[in-house]
C-alpha cells in the first residue's frame, strides 16, 4: 500500500468536531493499509492570538523567543489530533518538528528547510503508527526552536513528502481544490481538475491563497505528487503536476492581490548601475520586488518605479531614505491604493493576442492600467484597489467564459 502525507489547515482544526473530522478522514486510509504522515497547522486563529499575546509584554520581542512562542499552536494541534485518533482506538504518536527530525538553517520566523532526518518517523511507521507531525517548525544548528514563515505548513507537508519519497502529499484546505478565480469574489470561477506545477506556483505567487509559492516551488523541484482538496468535503480535488493538456485552455486562472503598494524613485541620474543600486538594497533587506518600470531618460534623468508587498512598504521608504545620497534621486513617491490583478496559463505562450485580451475586458469596464509586467505564463497589471473586484471579475469572465 501507499505512503501518503496529508497535511491539515488551522481551519480544519478549529475545533473539537473539526478535529474528529480530520480523525476520521486519516484512519479510513488507515484501514485501507496506507502509511500515515499527517502534518497539521495551529487552530484557527491561535497563530494571531499568540501575536497579540506577544504584543502585551513586549512591542519588540526577539524573532527567537516569537519562533519559541508561535510553535506552541501547532503543539497543541497535533496533541489534540493524536488524542481523537487514540480514543477511535487507533497507534498514533505526535511529534514536534524537531523529534521529526525538521532541521532549518538559522534564521528565525523565515526559516528554510535544511534537511529531514526521517529515522524517527521510518521507526513510527514501521511500528504501524499514525505520524502526526507539527507544521510550520523546525530545529537550527543552535538547537534554537525555528519556523517557517507564511504557509510554513504546506512547506513541511512537501518536504516530508519528497524526504519520504511518499506515493501521494494531500494538502487539505477549506475549499476543494484549485479554481479559476477566488469563488467568493468571482461567482462564475470553477474548479479545476489539474494544474501544472508552473501553474500553479504563479497563481501562488501573485495572491491565490490555497497553497504557498515555496510548497509548490519544493512539489516541483521533487516532483511530489500533491493534491488539493476540502477537509469539510469528500469532493474530488485538484492534482497539481508537470505536464497538463494546455491547448483546451489560453488561461488556466485568474489571480488578485491587494497587499500591494507602489514605490517611485523621481530624477535618478540616467547612467549604469543606478537600478542595480535599488534593487540590491531591497535584497539586503529580503524584500521581494514584482513589477518595474523604468522611464525614457529626460535630461540625464529617469524614474524607477517598483512594486513591494504592503507589508514591506515602510521597511523599503526607509531603508531607500537613508541611501538617498548614495542612489542619487530627487524625490521619492509612494501609494498603498493599488492593486495587482494577473492572469496565468501556460497555453499563452503559443496564442497571440492574449494580452489584448485582457487590456479590452479592463478597457470595457474604463479601469486604467498603472504598470504592466509579463513572462511567458502570466500577465500582470498595476490599478487602483477600488477597482480591483470589478477588474478581477470581468478580465475573469473575459477568458473563461
Amino acid at each position: 500500500m501507499a505512503l501518503i502525507v496529508q497535511k491539515y489547515g488551522g481551519t480544519s482544526v478549529k475545533d473539537a468536531e473539526r478535529i474528529f473530522n480530520v480523525a476520521n478522514r486519516v484512519v479510513e486510509y488507515y484501514d485501507q493499509g496506507h502509511s500515515m504522515v499527517v502534518v497539521v497547522s495551529a487552530q484557527g486563529d491561535t497563530t494571531d492570538e499568540l501575536i497579540e499575546k506577544a504584543k502585551e509584554i513586549n512591542e519588540k520581542p526577539s524573532n527567537r523567543e516569537m519562533d519559541v512562542l508561535l510553535s506552541t499552536g501547532e503543539q497543541i494541534s497535533i496533541a489534540l489530533l493524536a488524542m481523537a485518533i487514540e480514543k477511535l482506538g487507533y497507534p498514533v504518536i505526535s511529534l514536534t518538528g524537531w523529534q521529526a527530525g525538521i532541521h532549518t538553517y538559522s534564521k528565525n520566523t523565515i526559516a528554510r528547510i535544511k534537511r529531514i532526518d526521517t529515522e524517527r518517523i521510518k521507526r513510527e511507521l514501521d511500528k504501524k503508527n499514525i505520524v502526526i507531525v507539527a507544521g510550520f517548525q523546525g530545529i537550527n544548528k543552535y538547537d534554537d526552536i525555528t519556523t517557517l514563515g507564511s504557509g510554513g505548513s504546506d512547506t513541511t507537508a512537501v518536504a516530508l513528502a519528497a524526504a519520504l519519497h511518499a506515493d501521494l502529499c494531500q494538502i487539505y484546505t477549506d475549499v476543494d481544490g484549485v479554481y479559476t478565480a477566488d469563488p467568493r469574489v468571482v461567482k462564475n470561477a470553477y474548479k479545476l481538475d489539474e494544474i501544472s506545477y508552473d501553474e500553479m506556483l504563479e497563481l501562488a505567487t501573485l495572491g491565490a491563497n490555497v497553497l504557498h509559492n515555496r510548497s509548490v516551488e519544493m512539489a516541483k523541484k521533487y516532483n511530489v505528487n500533491l493534491e488539493v482538496l476540502s477537509s469539510l468535503n469528500r469532493n474530488k480535488g485538484t492534482i497539481v503536476k508537470e505536464v497538463v493538456n494546455v491547448e483546451k485552455m489560453l488561461v488556466r486562472g485568474v489571480a488578485r492581490d491587494n497587499d500591494v503598494a507602489r514605490i517611485s524613485l523621481i530624477n535618478i541620474e540616467d547612467k549604469p548601475g543606478k537600478a542595480f543600486l535599488v534593487f540590491s538594497l531591497m535584497a539586503k533587506h529580503n524584500i521581494n520586488v514584482d513589477i518595474t518600470l523604468q522611464s525614457i531618460g529626460r535630461e540625464d534623468k529617469k524614474d524607477i518605479s517598483f512594486t513591494v508587498a504592503e507589508h514591506n512598504l515602510e521597511e523599503a521608504l526607509k531603508a531607500l531614505q537613508e541611501n538617498k545620497d548614495v542612489i542619487g534621486f530627487e524625490d521619492i513617491n509612494y501609494t498603498k491604493n493599488v492593486s495587482k490583478v494577473s492572469i496565468v496559463g501556460a497555453g499563452m505562450a503559443s496564442n497571440p493576442g492574449v494580452a489584448a485580451m485582457m487590456f479590452e475586458a479592463l478597457y470595457d469596464a474604463n479601469i486604467n492600467i498603472h504598470m504592466i509586467s509579463t513572462s511567458e505564463i502570466k500577465i500582470s497589471v498595476l490599478i487602483d484597489e477600488k477597482d480591483a473586484d470589478l477588474a478581477y471579475n470581468v478580465v475573469h469572465d473575459k477568458f473563461m467564459l
